[in-house]
């Protein structure tokens, strides 16, 4: 049995690009900076035994406003530079249906049972409200990292930090 930690993509491990108060994804590889500090979670929770799964939400391929291609560019990049075991991407819109978009838990569910995670023993780190429902309608500990954004805030994340260290933190000092 695993444990994982799940992570959000742009806002948790690369920088968002906050405009009027609200975050959006790189538009391409150029816009894409790592976050500081985050390589060396990573490591450290890649080193404690942790799954690290990217599950991220990208309704700019579905909408036409972003190529598929751009955002797996921008995955291979990241994956390339960090410890990350796996991507889950949903290119759907709200929409659409899907399971696998969060706040819907589908991508943690069907990661969890490919890689037979305890998701009691997992966290979901997130830094907007679909993430942390995620988390909790999967069952894992959530965490919030809460850059103020000027929209729908989470109602109860385990935790509210300021950065992906700050979490890395929480979870080896929680679950060693």
């Amino acid at each position: 049995m695993a444990k994982a930690v799940f992570l959000d993509r742009d806002g948790v491990i690369n920088r968002a690009i906050v405009r009027e108060g609200k975050p959006y994804p790189p538009a391409n590889l150029g816009e894409l900076e790592i976050l500081p500090g985050v390589k060396d979670a990573l490591l450290t929770l890649k080193s404690a035994g942790y799954l690290l799964l990217v599950v991220t939400n990208q309704p700019d391929v579905a909408r036409g406003t972003t190529p598929r291609q751009t955002v797996e560019a921008i995955n291979d990049a990241l994956g390339a530079a960090l410890p990350i075991d796996e991507f889950r991407t949903c290119y759907h819109d709200s929409g659409d249906g899907c399971d696998c978009r969060k706040p819907l838990p589908g991508a943690l569910l069907a990661a969890a049972a490919k890689h037979d995670i305890v998701l009691a023993d997992s966290f979901m780190v997130g830094d907007r409200w679909r993430d942390i429902e995620a988390g909790e309608k999967a069952g894992c500990h959530t965490i919030f990292i809460d850059y103020g954004y000027t929209e729908r805030q989470p109602e109860a994340p385990d935790y509210r930090l300021s950065s992906l260290s700050e979490a890395a933190e929480i979870i080896l000092g929680k679950h060693p």
